[in-house]
């Protein structure tokens, strides 16, 4: 603790006596400082024991004692000790009044005391309580570590919550509450995630002071990790600002976890290599060795049905949304408790991720938000391109280890459709369930189109027919005469008459089914032109 006004009268060598302000004396006291200046407040910080002998000032004036008072207070004086038997033989009344109606302790200094055995006394208490509180952080970091090393992460915040007298908690590259300490924290932690995503967006190390929810506490929170992203987030939660011993303990424990964090980095690069290794076997048609490379570390990823997810992106912003995706997926993992494989392949990213579990949830979230982001900024015209050429996501059908080959093509169709329709996310069961018309919209497939219909266009430019109304109609009625001659209002010999002109103009007879298709193809993908 640092010194107050009541150790200092309670010190029996300075024999003090209280004269005022008998109800504030359990206020700590940063300096005691001699000044004799008639107006001394330029030169206070605040939390000072002021000491005079009113040398300078007229201690028997009612009304400049009162205003004297009033500007130590106003500046952040805590005290004022007044010596006796040097200009005065006691301590004058209108000063006792002045500091009783302020509120201001009056500490009486009897002559034999001298104010520099105060300024001692003052100056070893602050370096005792410093050296209490370097000594009680030092503590703190030994069993910190010891926690760290035992029992990991949970024993830190166990720890740290312990040494601050409040709540501790760990939050994941995503934002989401990792870890809490005591228990019941957790649910406070989680209402500061829109916070921690804030601090995320600092580069590391950052930190910053937050009033808990419903003012219940104050929340100090730090970023973890020495990359430019925050691999982590800590929070800290007390009823009061933190003193020098709780402090160091916060310090450790930034540490610790940071170490932690970056071990877990390691650990998670290995990881990935092993993910590497299994996914090439998985794509080369080799499930048995896959399932031996994979062990217990995705093993039980292999034997129940996974869906194959391939993201690509282009270089810039775009590729910190493949990060974070990367994140996003694994964090929801590790919160389910479920393997997910995740392999880094330069601007693309590829997944391996339990069907209907929370990796595959989170990565819809994720597109999702992407999507909402996308028609955000476009909506904007300064920004319309901005994220054109950015994330894209394809998402397979459920499938096994044998046919990992066809879930990975499924996913990279899902993702070329996703491009080609300026969407974030397809997933391939959308395909089959959909259309093909929409895939007609391609550049090439127009191309296409033009250029096989582009005589007929010229044939009914001259007037002489109207030949792909005709073609147009009697493809629509499966080539029946009579329905498509009365769609058409003209008499079925002269429908007859124009499929003929059609065969003859494009070198093409109507009787092929391939023909008839690449023909009703063609006019599905000209039809908005």
């Amino acid at each position: 603790m640092p010194p107050t006004l009541a150790s200092l009268v309670n010190h029996s060598a300075l024999k003090l006596t209280v004269r005022a302000g008998e109800d504030h004396l359990d206020v700590p006291v940063r300096w005691a400082h001699v000044s004799e200046l008639a107006d001394p407040v330029p030169y206070m910080e605040g939390g000072e024991l002021l000491l005079i002998t009113a040398l300078k000032l007229d201690a028997e004036d009612r009304e400049a004692m009162r205003r004297y008072v009033r500007r130590l207070v106003g500046a952040g004086v805590v005290g004022l000790g007044f010596a006796v038997g040097v200009n005065y033989d006691e301590t004058p009344e209108p000063l006792v009044d002045a500091c009783a109606q302020e509120g201001l302790p009056l500490l009486e200094v009897p002559r034999r005391t001298p104010f520099l055995a105060i300024s001692k006394a003052v100056s070893a208490a602050i370096a005792a309580d410093q050296y209490r509180a370097v000594t009680a952080g030092f503590a703190a970091q030994r069993e910190l570590t010891r926690q760290a090393l035992g029992a990991g992460p949970e024993g830190v915040l166990g720890a740290l919550a312990a040494q601050v007298d409040g709540w501790a908690a760990l939050y994941d590259a995503s934002g989401a509450v990792v870890a809490a300490a005591p228990e019941w924290a957790g649910r406070r932690a989680a209402r500061l995630t829109a916070e921690v995503e804030r601090l995320r967006e600092r580069p590391a190390p950052a930190s910053s002071v937050v009033g808990g929810p419903d003012h219940e506490d104050r929340v100090e929170l730090h970023s973890l990790g020495t990359g430019r992203r925050p691999r982590a987030a800590l929070a800290v939660g007390t009823a009061a600002a933190l003193g020098t011993a709780e402090r160091y303990a916060v310090h450790s424990a930034i540490a610790l976890l940071t170490l932690t964090t970056e071990r877990s980095r390691s650990l998670h690069a290995a990881e990935q290599r092993v993910g590497t290794a299994v996914l090439r076997m998985l794509l080369a048609g080799e499930p048995d060795h896959a399932r031996a490379v994979a062990g217990d570390l995705y093993g039980a990823l292999l034997d129940a049905p996974f869906r194959m997810i391939v993201a690509e992106s282009a270089s810039g912003p775009a590729g910190e949304h493949l990060d974070e995706l990367a994140e996003t997926v694994e964090s929801a993992a590790a919160r389910a408790g479920e393997a997910v494989l995740v392999v880094p392949e330069g601007e693309r990213l590829v997944v391996l991720a339990a069907d209907e579990g929370a990796a595959v949830a989170a990565c819809t979230a994720y597109a999702a938000a992407r999507e909402t982001a996308r028609e955000t900024e476009r909506a904007r015209p300064e920004q319309a391109r901005a994220d054109e050429d950015g994330l894209v996501v394809g998402l397979s059908a459920p499938t096994g280890p044998t046919a990992a080959s066809a879930a990975y093509k499924q996913a990279e169709q899902a993702l070329s459709v996703a491009r080609r329709r300026g969407r974030v996310f397809v997933e391939h069961e959308q395909l089959a369930a959909g259309s093909v018309l929409p895939l007609l919209a391609d550049d090439a497939v127009k191309a296409f189109a033009d250029g096989l219909l582009r005589a007929l266009h010229e044939h009914d430019a001259t007037g002489r027919g109207d030949l792909v109304a005709s073609l147009r109609a009697w493809l629509s009625r499966h080539g029946q005469w009579d329905a498509a001659a009365a769609d058409l209002g003209v008499h079925r010999h002269t429908l007859r008459y124009r499929m003929r002109r059609v065969e003859e103009i494009l070198g093409r007879s109507l009787d092929d089914p391939d023909v008839r298709m690449e023909l009703w193809l063609a006019l599905k993908a000209t039809a908005t032109e």
